[in-house]
């Protein structure tokens, strides 16, 4: 029988996630309502006293030109990833949804890291397909990430273990005059306009300014902050964290052309790492990074900022999809390249004269 989170057990859930080491902001009720353009299913496994063991929030949208619906569970399932009792019973729900919704690909990207060969040899086993040839940021969601352990540490402890540089430019802001306030939704425009110069500079698309006003309604200031640079009174850099369970993740950042001399950026981390400790969890997530660590990659400088902080870097095993029609996967899959370069590239040109 298919179970799933109803309004009668969602608090429930919410509890389940958030105490769980696997759960992940991109499971939750409050990331649901952010997406929801998307059609959201929740199925559940429960033990005999009817505690939830497993989890996978699925985020489900027709496609366009078919008559089918892509499924997709961001960074899910939650549950332990070697139990496979649970995860062929999270299955059997999700097959029993794209019969009802007529899915033609289950879509995960787990938290879990590449170097789990266990975690690996099961889901083949279970009939996914591995996709792990990506090195940049090809994939959904990003396939490498800096995570720092900050488990029962103090401040003193974390600055210490940064790099040299790192502790010096964070400094370096704090001298400068650099102040960070925690912003509201009343500064989202300006923190926008900041991230379009951003995009525009680094020739990636980014979110409209409606959409980072709906996750801060939908994510509230118990899980999301913006924090937001000044330097003599302008707006020269900002970040958007989330904070979830046991982790906290830098989701955005943008920083102004000018000033960047005074490094806000660093100490835009800092103050966020900060709020993860004072939060007690045990990971601060800088999110993604470039597989590809050859010095001549221009996402290199991205790597080299965030190893600075001496976080674990991190190789997840990538994306894993169940397909369940192999036609429609197929021809969906060789469009959805072209499609993303396309809108880059249309994004960049649109916005060249604005930089």
């Amino acid at each position: 029988m298919l179970k799933t989170v109803t309004n009668e057990n969602i608090e429930k859930y919410k509890l389940f996630l958030q105490n769980h080491p696997k759960g992940h902001f991109m499971q939750s009720p409050e990331w649901a309502a952010v997406k929801s353009n998307w059609k959201n299913e929740v199925v559940i496994v429960e033990d005999d006293r009817g505690n939830i063991k497993g989890s996978m929030s699925i985020l489900i949208r027709k496609i366009p030109f078919f008559n089918h619906t892509i499924m997709y569970a961001p960074r899910g399932p939650v549950c332990d990833q070697h139990d496979l009792d649970t995860m062929k019973k999270l299955l059997d729900g999700a097959k029993q949804l794209a019969k009802k919704y007529k899915g033609y690909v289950l879509k995960i990207d787990p938290d879990i890291e590449k170097e789990d060969e266990v975690f690996g040899k099961m889901v083949r086993s279970l009939g996914f397909k591995v996709k792990n040839d990506s090195k940049n940021f090809e994939g959904i969601q990003p396939r490498f990430v800096f995570r720092l352990d900050i488990k029962d540490k103090t401040e003193e402890e974390l600055m210490q273990s940064f790099h040299s540089k790192t502790r010096y430019n964070i400094r370096l802001a704090g001298r400068k005059g650099v102040k960070v306030k925690i912003g509201t939704r009343e500064d989202l425009p300006v923190f926008h306009k900041v991230m379009m110069e951003t995009g525009i500079r680094d020739k990636f698309v980014i979110r409209s300014l409606e959409y980072f006003q709906k996750m801060y309604d939908c994510l509230g200031s118990k899980h999301l902050r913006l924090y937001l640079a000044y330097y003599k009174g302008q707006l020269i850099a900002g970040t958007i964290a989330i904070l979830y369970g046991n982790k906290c993740w830098y989701l955005y950042g943008a920083s102004s052309n000018e000033h960047r001399n005074v490094m806000p950026n660093y100490l835009l981390q800092w103050e966020m790492i900060k709020w993860a400790l004072e939060s007690g969890c045990d990971i601060y997530d800088f999110r993604g990074i470039s597989g590809d660590l050859d010095e001549s990659n221009p996402l290199y400088g991205l790597y080299k900022f965030k190893k600075g902080f001496n976080g674990k870097f991190t190789e997840f095993i990538g994306e894993l999809d169940l397909v369940f029609n192999p036609l429609i996967h197929f021809a969906v899959e060789k469009g959805e390249k072209s499609f993303r370069e396309f809108r880059r590239k249309l994004f960049t040109l649109k916005n060249k004269n604005k930089g």
